[in-house]
């Protein structure tokens, strides 16, 4: 199932790639490659299939759960159509305290010492996840799963920020299966997937051989 994940990803370019002019992330650093898991919001078949798929996975992992958190704001939506499919209550969690009024960084109805997952659309290594996680449990709630649409799974997470926190990180996708389908339909050249690997292994060394890239 998480290749067909993949495929719906590739099809409706959530996941892009771009081997000559790379794209520029947020950082400023170069990358062959571009997620943005918030454009399956607007493909409703896609959408669909990979909702139920997350509900099936979530019951199938045994995931115990009362309140449905997203995390502001690609993971909102996301949080929302699980909430609904489950029949259990959602909240969202903001950044930072909005700043005002009651200055929550938690919107929504909720008690302490409820179970609370995390819902995001995508991980990298997992560290933004940290400032949700922390918020949660400031206020009382009880968080110990993470799900996400799609997970990098490039990094060690025994030796990320967020495994001390004593989380789990689900996930329904991952760069692994990006991979596969990419070699089963042949999209690539043997040389793009071999420049796509190295990149995901070693970025450094990948922008480091491809820095004359950056001057176009």
């Amino acid at each position: 199932m998480s290749e067909i994940i993949a495929e719906k990803l590739i099809d409706i370019e959530s996941v892009q790639f771009s081997f000559n002019n790379h794209f520029t992330l947020t950082s400023g650093l170069k990358s062959p490659v571009y997620v943005d898991c918030r454009k399956i919001i607007s493909f409703v078949e896609e959408r669909t299939l990979i909702m139920d798929t997350a509900i099936k996975y979530i019951n199938e992992n045994k995931l115990e759960f009362d309140l449905v958190a997203g995390g502001e704001t690609a993971g909102i939506p996301y949080a929302a159509f699980i909430s609904e499919k489950i029949k259990k209550p959602m909240v969202y969690i903001r950044k930072q305290p909005k700043g005002f009024g009651k200055n929550q960084q938690i919107e929504g109805n909720f008690n302490k010492n409820q179970k609370a997952i995390l819902v995001e659309d995508l991980a990298t290594d997992g560290g933004s996840k940290i400032i949700f996680v922390e918020a949660m449990r400031k206020a009382g709630l009880a968080v110990k799963d993470i799900f996400v649409i799609f997970y990098y799974d490039i990094f060690k997470f025994e030796e990320s920020a967020l495994s001390k926190l004593n989380v789990k990180l689900h996930s329904l996708c991952t760069w692994k299966d990006i991979i596969s389908v990419l070699e089963r339909r042949n999209t690539f050249s043997k040389t793009d997937i071999e420049n796509l690997r190295e990149f995901l292994s070693r970025p450094d060394d990948w922008r480091e051989k491809n820095a004359w890239y950056n001057f176009s």
